[in-house]
Parts: structure tokens; C-alpha cells; sequence
């Protein structure tokens, strides 16, 4: 993982936690905006016409990243667009923690401790799947709250809102609907998660493995761009189904189950809805994994234990 090429590095796991914690939660402030506006897009079902006279159905409401963005500012304020900021810390906190931290142990447990060499992709991707499928079923309500969130739009005059913050939302959900409906939609969500943590970490993991065999390639920002870079497309081309059916599910209580949201999704809107949000999303979890990277190599620095003399 990041640091762990070339010299091992020792730190603890409360030390990586926190620090993939503090370089989690910042990725998420800077690109929370991007992300409301991909959960934005993932709801908006497909607009048909009401009779079969209408000329054309009318235009859907958003548009594009920034199109979306833009919509969403001008109708209910710039502060919109950090809407579900406060339960996507907690997210990170605990999810981005959990996931980040635990990859190493994970990995050097499925290789072994006297393994040496580079470590076979298929542990890395079986390393991420695990961290994040753990991680994730402990955090899921603190994505369902920020999904519910994200999602509401501008209101009517005089309707006031679901809930009015992120402790609102997770009292009302458990008091209304039941503390079992805080892991509302675990199963697409632990998929997405797990699927997604493996493509970023195991990709982020082997492509800087690779550059850094490279002529005039050190472990350094340029390095770790790169490598961030790769994680996010690669999270993006396998996770965007899962994505679309969880913050359906989410943002959306007419769904019975998973199967039942993806047929109704395949059937009602076509197969490339379950790419709806790409390029948001590529923009969103590029630009995240690039901060968050970046960041966890700088912050870890300060967690690295120095060996006795």
C-alpha cells in the first residue's frame, strides 16, 4: 500500500487508521460536490411522454456534471452542493479508516508472513474486497444518510424538509422505519463497496508497484498521481452499476430488493442507465482517489514508527 514499496514501513494500525481517516475526510470535503451532483443523476429516472400526442418528452431536469452542478446552486444555493457533508465524514471516518488501514494486515495475512517478493494481484484485489465489505457493513448508515440527503431537491413553499440535518436523519430513520432500515440496501452497498475498494486499492497498490520499476520513476507526487489516477478509473468501470441500484435503494423506498431495482431499472430505463453519472462519477472518484492518495502518503509519514536503538 502507499509507503509500503521498496523499504517496509512500520506502522501501527491505529496509526493507519488515522491517517486514512484524515486523508479520507478531506478528499470528501473537496469533492462533495461532485458527488451530489452523480447521486443527483443516478435518481433522475428517465422523462417519457404522458400521451402518445405529445410531440416530445420534456427535457430532464439535470444535465451533465456541470449542468447538474449548476441546476443545483442556482435553485437552492451553493451550499447545496455540500448537502450530506456531515454523514460523509462520518463515512470516512469510519468506512475510509477502516478499509485504508486494514488493507496491509489484510494483505500480508493472505500472502503470509514469510512471504517475499511482490505481493500477486489477486491478494491485493482479495485484500480490498475483504477491507471494504467489512468496513462498509459497519458504516452503511452513515452512506444511507447521506444519500437521503443528497437527494432531496428544492421543495414546494411551505413543505418543509425530511430531515433537517444528519442527526435528524439517523433518529427519524430508526424511529420511523426502524434501526434495521439504517442498513437499508447493505447488499448492493457491501457489493459497490467491496467491488470498488478492491479496483482502487489493488490498482492503486500495482500500478505504482509498476511505475516505480520504471526508469527515472521514483516514489514520489508525480508517482502517486498517477497511481491515483488509475484507481479511480478502474474503481469507476466496475463499481458504476452497483452504484446506480445502491443510491437508488437508497434515495428511493419503492424498490422490494436488489434484483427488483436493477430489473426495474434495466427495464424502465434502459441498459445504460446503470452508467448514468459516469463522467461525474469518473470526475468524482479520480479527483478523490488522487486527493486522498496524495494525501495519505504525506500524512502516514508522520504514523511511521521509528525503529529502537
Amino acid at each position: 500500500m502507499p509507503g509500503d514499496h521498496g523499504s517496509k514501513v512500520d506502522i501501527s494500525f491505529a496509526g493507519r487508521f488515522t491517517a486514512s481517516a484524515i486523508a479520507a475526510c478531506f478528499a470528501e470535503i473537496c469533492t462533495i460536490p461532485l458527488d451530489t451532483a452523480k447521486v443527483r443523476l443516478q435518481l433522475q429516472k428517465n422523462v417519457v411522454a404522458a400521451a402518445a400526442g405529445d410531440a416530445a418528452p420534456p427535457l430532464p431536469k439535470y444535465r451533465g456534471l456541470l449542468g447538474t452542478a449548476a441546476t443545483i446552486a442556482r435553485e437552492e444555493g451553493a451550499a447545496a452542493l455540500w448537502k450530506g457533508i456531515v454523514p460523509g465524514l462520518h463515512r470516512q471516518c469510519i468506512y475510509g479508516g477502516l478499509r485504508i488501514g486494514l488493507y496491509e494486515p489484510v494483505k500480508s495475512f493472505y500472502v503470509g508472513k514469510d512471504h517475499v517478493g511482490d505481493v500477486p494481484l489477486s491478494k491485493k484485489i482479495a485484500a480490498g474486497f475483504t477491507t471494504g465489505a467489512i468496513a462498509i457493513s459497519i458504516a452503511n448508515p452513515t452512506d444511507l444518510v447521506k444519500v437521503r440527503l443528497q437527494a432531496e431537491g428544492k421543495l414546494a413553499p411551505g413543505v418543509p424538509r425530511r430531515y433537517t440535518g444528519a442527526m435528524d436523519a439517523y433518529s427519524k430513520i430508526a424511529r420511523q422505519e426502524g434501526i434495521a432500515a439504517l442498513w437499508t440496501a447493505l447488499g448492493p452497498n457491501v457489493a459497490r463497496n467491496a467491488i470498488i475498494n478492491a479496483a482502487e486499492l489493488a490498482s492503486y497498490d500495482q500500478v505504482k508497484q509498476t511505475i516505480l520499476k520504471l526508469p527515472g520513476f521514483k516514489d514520489d507526487v508525480v508517482t502517486h498521481l498517477f497511481a491515483g489516477l488509475g484507481a479511480g478509473f478502474f474503481a469507476v468501470c466496475v463499481g458504476s452499476p452497483v452504484d446506480v441500484v445502491k443510491s437508488r435503494m437508497m434515495g428511493d423506498s419503492a424498490y422490494k430488493s436488489t434484483l427488483d431495482c436493477f430489473v426495474k431499472t434495466l427495464k424502465n430505463d434502459g441498459p445504460l442507465a446503470f452508467y448514468k453519472g459516469f463522467l461525474p462519477n469518473f470526475a468524482r472518484l479520480g479527483s478523490w482517489n488522487v486527493i486522498m492518495f496524495l494525501t495519505l502518503e504525506q500524512v502516514q509519514k508522520l504514523f511511521v514508527r521509528k525503529p529502537a536503538s
